[in-house]
């Protein structure tokens, strides 16, 4: 038998605790535990959450709050709810504080207890009304000038922008409008009109992509076209900022459970979800996201809800197998 030492040029550290800071592809062994571990890659995978109350499909498009404290609000079953929940990390609570219409396809962003909602379905040229969220009742926030539905909000519930979306007719449009905690103002449009997209980012540092393969990014004035997505996807959910974003699920046309994370200047797939779906309630960060809802075939609402966790470095056990 080959010592390790004759193939690495080293020996194995014998220590009574796992190391504080090690380095890839470091071996030890735990003489506490008896076991022979490593500090290796891996991918990001992911795992089952709890379900929702109330299944449902084309809830607020957009990322409201994190993998530990998100809101999904409204959407199909088919047909159109209300109802408002929030998921702590492990279970999904039904609230009190319905939204103002029960509605689809409309955009929402912020926090689980500072959340803005606007636009939405019906009717088929969409609303141009938008609420807050404070963590126990909806709020007019107002109106703005061009009517929406099925496209994101970026930001926070007091500095957001909404890009995009289904307007007159159902038709695509490109117009962007901002808000800065009391009125809504048109900002310089898109560059491709499209719905059925997604966004992540902050007011001043957004990313748009899917409804189509275009992916756009925003500085606070503009919109400049960046790497496209490899497929084309509509109504898929989204996690992240402008330079850390992960996409996942959605119809491509077909439902998929396709997952892509983007550095700022590529897309790389990552594994899929395990419940293929569009129209997905999402929230978190490209490291540690949530998948909620959606429609598993035509209108057909899942209650269904996944975690992910992102790639990393991490202490792994070494067997035979």
């Amino acid at each position: 038998m080959t010592a390790y030492t004759g193939i690495q040029g080293q020996n194995i550290l014998i220590v009574s605790s796992d190391p504080a800071n090690p380095v890839e592809g470091q071996i030890w062994y735990n003489s506490t535990s008896n076991l022979l571990k490593g500090y290796q890659f891996a991918a990001g995978a992911w795992a089952t959450g709890g379900n929702l109350n109330t299944a449902r499909f084309e809830p607020a498009l957009g990322v409201i709050g994190i993998q530990t404290a998100s809101l999904m609000v409204a959407g199909s079953l088919p047909g159109f709810t209300n109802a408002t929940e929030s998921y702590n990390g492990t279970s999904w609570t039904s609230l009190p504080g319905t939204y103002p219409g029960s509605i689809g396809y409309f955009a929402g962003c912020g926090t689980q207890t500072a959340a803005l909602g606007a636009g939405g379905y019906p009717p088929i040229n969409g609303l141009n009304s938008a609420n807050t969220w404070n963590g126990s009742a909806w709020t007019s926030a107002g109106t703005f000038p061009t009517a929406v539905y099925t496209c994101p909000l970026i930001g926070t519930n007091t500095a957001a922008i909404l890009a995009g979306g289904a307007s007159t007719g159902g038709g695509p449009t490109n117009a962007s409008q901002s808000y800065n905690g009391s009125s809504w103002t048109t900002t310089s449009n898109i560059n491709t009109a499209r719905r059925g997209h997604n966004g992540v980012g902050i007011q001043t540092a957004g990313l748009i992509f899917g409804g189509g393969t275009n992916t756009e990014s925003w500085n606070g004035s503009s919109w400049t076209n960046t790497t496209s997505i490899p497929a084309s996807t509509t109504t898929a959910g989204a996690a992240g900022l402008q330079t850390t974003a992960l996409m996942f699920g959605g119809s491509a046309p077909a439902n998929t459970g396709a997952t892509f994370s983007f550095n700022g200047t590529s897309w790389t797939a990552e594994n899929s979800m395990a419940t293929a779906r569009r129209g997905i309630g999402s929230g978190g960060t490209q490291t540690s996201a949530l998948a909620s809802g959606g429609a598993t075939s035509g209108v057909t609402a899942t209650s269904a809800t996944e975690e992910w966790t992102g790639a990393a470095l991490v202490t792994k056990t070494i067997t035979t197998s």
